[in-house]
C-alpha cells in the first residue's frame, strides 16, 4: 500500500499505542506518521461501512495519499476534520461515478445472497445430523454410545474401552459397524 510505503511499514502490523490527536488550534505539530497510525482505523471503518472490506483498503489509501500529496499537512489547523472531508469527498465522487455507469447498488454475494452462507451451512448440518441419527437408531444402544463417544467427544478407542470396561478391539468393531451403517444411509441419500 502506498500510504504505508510512505511510512516505511506494512499496514496492520503490530499493536502500537494510538497517539493522541487533537483538533484544538495551537496544539503541538503532529508528524504524518503518527497521524496516519492514529486515524487509519477510523477512516478504514468509514469506508468499510459504505463500500465493504474489499474496496475500503484502496479508498483509505487514497484519502491519506490526497492529504499527504497536498503538501499542506503541516499547516492544516484541523487535520482530522480535513481528512474526514477528503474521505467524504472520495465517497461522493465514487457514488457519482457509479451513477454514471449505472452501478447504483453493487451485489455482494456473501452479504446479499438470498440464503446467507452461515444459514445454509446450519441447515445442511441439521439435515446431516438427522440423517445420521436415523442411520444410528437401529443400532444397539451400546454401539450408538460408543460411536458418539468417539465422534462427538473425540475419545480414542482405548479411552472408550477403559471407560466402558471393554477391549479396544470390541470398540473398533462397534465403531466400524456404525460407520458402515452411516455410509449405507449416505449412499442411499445421495443416490
Amino acid at each position: 500500500m502506498l500510504a504505508a510505503a510512505c511510512l516505511g511499514e506494512e499496514v496492520g502490523t503490530g499493536n502500537r499505542k494510538r497517539p493522541e490527536i487533537s483538533d484544538e488550534p495551537g496544539s503541538s505539530p503532529l508528524s504524518f506518521e503518527a497521524f496516519y497510525r492514529a486515524e487509519y482505523a477510523r477512516v478504514f471503518g468509514f469506508f468499510r461501512r459504505r463500500a465493504g472490506s474489499d474496496d475500503a483498503l484502496d479508498l483509505t489509501q487514497e484519502a491519506f495519499m490526497r492529504l499527504f500529496g497536498s503538501g499542506k499537512f503541516a499547516s492544516i489547523e484541523f487535520p482530522r476534520a480535513y481528512l474526514t472531508k477528503i474521505a467524504h469527498n472520495i465517497w461522493l465522487n465514487r457514488i457519482r461515478q457509479q451513477k454514471r455507469r449505472g452501478i447504483l447498488c453493487p451485489f455482494d454475494d456473501a452479504y446479499d445472497a438470498p440464503t446467507p452462507p452461515d444459514q445454509e451451512r446450519r441447515l445442511e448440518a441439521r439435515d446431516l445430523r438427522r440423517a445420521y441419527w436415523r442411520a444410528l437408531r437401529p443400532l444397539s444402544r451400546k454401539t450408538r454410545r460408543i460411536f458418539l463417544m468417539h465422534r462427538l467427544r473425540g475419545m480414542t478407542y482405548l479411552g472408550i474401552a477403559e471407560e466402558l470396561g471393554m477391549s479396544p478391539k470390541a470398540i473398533e468393531k462397534r465403531i466400524a459397524r456404525a460407520l458402515a451403517r452411516c455410509r449405507r444411509v449416505s449412499a442411499l441419500r445421495h443416490g
